[in-house]
């Protein structure tokens, strides 16, 4: 072992939090890794700070696997949906429909912004694609100030691998769902299984049944 590998902190020292012993260690340089300690009042509370630290820590590596970036506030699902908009025009038939759905699945996103904001949502869907035709492509719903505003100088904004998770994943489902529909469909268009169109088996007629000898009455029952 050699003093590279040793490392060096501040302080060392044992605490108590509530009924157990900590052993503190702080002041280290360039540490590997940290513990981060919550509390709070109440289990509950623990809880949710935890979730929200959790989903911080994410937002953090998802950046740091993919240094991009893009505005939040609907911002990249209306820039996309204009674009498909707009590719959807050089398409014919069925094809140029399931664009034109697929822009404006996208849009639900900013729809669902404005209306949680107290906004009116054909108001501000209106605006917002305005701005997005004009190539202002940063120009989202910024709900704190309930406007439509650039996102870039108020520094909202959302990591690129996320919106390229959500849009993968909704996808995927949306295709599931299709397929599943298109084989219920078929199943129900079949015709009957073999042998089920007919009536009943050739029963030669009401003429009586081998060895009943017609429907006479023994002796001795005569009306």
């Amino acid at each position: 072992m050699f003093e590279r590998d040793l490392g060096s902190a501040s302080s060392i020292q044992e605490k108590k939090v509530e009924e157990d012993k900590w052993v503190f260690v702080e002041g280290c340089k360039h540490p590997k890794s940290v513990t981060l300690l919550l509390r709070a009042g109440s289990q509950r509370v623990v809880d949710e700070v935890e979730r929200s630290v959790h989903d911080s820590l994410m937002v953090v590596r998802d950046v740091m696997e993919l240094p991009s970036v893009v505005a939040g506030g609907g911002a990249p699902e209306t820039f996309a949906a204009t674009k498909i908009r707009s590719w959807a025009k050089s398409l014919q038939g069925r094809e140029q429909l399931a664009a034109e759905k697929f822009a404006e699945a996208l849009e639900a996103i900013p729809l669902a912004l404005s209306e949680n904001a107290g906004m009116d949502p054909i108001d501000t869907l209106t605006h917002l694609r305005a701005k997005q035709i004009k190539g202002e492509k940063w120009t989202g719903i910024d709900v704190m100030k309930g406007k439509v505003g650039n996102l870039k100088s108020t520094d909202i904004i959302e990591p690129l691998a996320v919106k390229h998770q959500i849009v993968s994943a909704a996808t995927e489902a949306a295709c599931m769902i299709l397929r599943i529909d298109d084989v219920i469909a078929t199943a129900k268009s079949a015709g009957p299984p073999p042998g089920a169109e007919g009536g009943m088996p050739d029963m030669g007629g009401m003429g009586g049944m081998p060895g009943m000898g017609g429907m006479g009455m023994p002796p001795g029952m005569g009306m």
